[in-house]
């Protein structure tokens, strides 16, 4: 197990006057040694804190002087200190397994960690969950949690996970609710699978066996032309538009039941049906933002000016691996539009792909902008279904920016990066134009789009 090490100091914190310095290796706070950042900030939060730490290679101890709860003041390198733990599951529909080679080595690991479903939204299966583990959860209150439920019934979940402990692993679900643990629940619907009738026993199990849980997102599978499952394919818009009908009807029944929707469906089900989003009411103070579900009403609010704080932080497919800070994907992420002082009243094009482009070009429509175009970005690099704006890469813009012209604006969603990068490894340096790239959000769409 590694130790955490110091990345930097805040000024005149109680780090800072302890004497931390980056580089610094931290081996014990007040003699407990921390596995990963959850359990580090337990033990910074103490008031009478005593450090020991590794500075190149000479042990030396610091006592540090701050209140209960207090901030030390000390950024960490990483959120893990020990092995992350894997997924031993062989999901058919496995996004991972649909990779091409050759990418960076982080995003071939494949998690199952509680720790990460906690800090970044990742979901998990519950299949290596453990005694141990929901002593912790529940003792260090370590919620919300995620999982990914995909079927109640016994053999189909151990079926889809191809792991025979999917089809028992659900009763970490239950002790979690029954622990007053918050848990948001996924199904990906694998047409021909879980879909028609294997759709409706989980909504009516949830109702029956789990109705504390807070949400249950329902998501389309998602394919790639490296897909070698001969049994994957992507919805109809018939078989979608089954999936929303679904959707709604068991809405007004946990409504009526539970008081609340409990389930929605994401937002590439309507795109796909082609049907209107839900009034954003329906959403429920939008909890499950971060999977799909709602974005496309909050950004139409955002981008229209009904509200002026972004609902949720979009970190991305794959942001926890390799660029979203410790403290999980609920912190800031830094950054933010690039300027690049453009020339005046230049034209303005807007990067996105097949979704995005479905969502973003009415608004524009309807703000009566002849001066702004939206370009939308084929995902050739992945194929597929593959549509999302997190997953546009590098070598699908230079090939879409190599015919536009010199001297426009174009506008970027940082979903796409992380700590720069495409997911093919590229950087916006390697673009053939210049991009601003925007928080992924309406109102920074909005702010954009004002006159220089």
């Amino acid at each position: 197990m590694s130790s955490p090490r110091v990345v930097s100091v805040a000024p005149a914190s109680p780090a800072d006057r302890a004497g931390l310095l980056p580089g610094d290796q931290i081996l014990r706070l007040n003699g407990e040694v921390p596995r990963d950042i959850i359990s580090y900030r337990l033990l910074a939060d103490e008031g009478e804190l005593s450090l020991d730490i590794d500075r190149g290679g000479l042990e030396l101890s610091l006592d540090v002087e701050k209140r209960n709860g207090e901030s030390l003041g000390a950024e960490i390198h990483s959120a893990l200190f020990d092995q992350v733990r894997t997924c031993d599951n062989h999901c058919e529909f496995c996004f991972i397994y649909q990779l091409p080679p050759n990418l960076r080595e982080s995003l071939y690991l494949k998690d199952d960690d509680y720790r990460l479903s906690f800090l970044y939204g990742n979901f998990t299966t519950l299949t290596r969950f453990t005694e141990l583990d929901l002593e912790r959860v529940v003792t260090e209150r370590i919620s919300p949690l995620h999982v990914s439920i995909h079927a109640t019934d016994p053999d189909l979940r151990s079926s889809m996970l191809r792991n025979r402990r999917g089809a028992t692993s659900l009763r970490w679900l239950r002790a979690l609710l029954d622990n007053e643990i918050e848990v948001h629940g996924q199904l990906v619907v694998f047409p021909g699978r879980n879909d028609g009738a294997a759709l409706d026993q989980p909504f009516a199990d949830v109702l029956d066996h789990y109705s504390e849980l807070a949400t249950l997102s329902v998501v389309p599978l998602g394919i790639s032309r490296f897909n070698t499952e001969t049994t994957m394919r992507p919805h109809t818009a018939a078989e979608a538009s089954d999936v929303i009908d679904a959707v709604h009807d068991w809405q007004e029944v946990y409504l009526a039941a539970l008081g609340r929707r409990v389930v929605h469906a994401a937002d590439e089900y309507y795109l796909l049906a082609d049907r209107p989003f839900p009034d954003h009411s329906s959403y429920e103070e939008f909890p499950m933002h971060e999977d799909g579900i709602g974005m496309a009403r909050t950004f139409e609010r955002e981008f229209l000016g009904e509200t002026e704080t972004p609902t949720g932080v979009a970190t991305g497919f794959f942001a926890w691996v390799d660029g979203a800070p410790p403290e999980g994907y609920r912190a800031p992420r830094g950054g933010g539009q690039v300027s690049l002082r453009p020339r005046p009243n230049a034209p303005i094009a807007i990067l996105t792909g097949n979704y995005g482009a479905k969502v973003i070009a009415p608004l524009i429509e309807s703000v009566d902008r002849s001066d702004v175009r939206v370009i939308t970005v084929e995902n050739e690099f992945f194929g597929g279904n593959t549509g999302v704006a997190g997953l546009m890469t590098g070598t699908d813009l230079i090939r879409v920016l190599a015919s536009e012209p010199e001297g426009h604006r174009y506008l970027l969603p940082d979903v796409c990066l992380s700590q720069g990068v495409f997911l093919d490894g590229l950087s916006p340096d390697d673009l053939p134009r210049q991009v601003e790239i925007l928080p992924t959000d309406g109102i920074a769409l909005r702010r954009a789009l004002e006159p220089k």
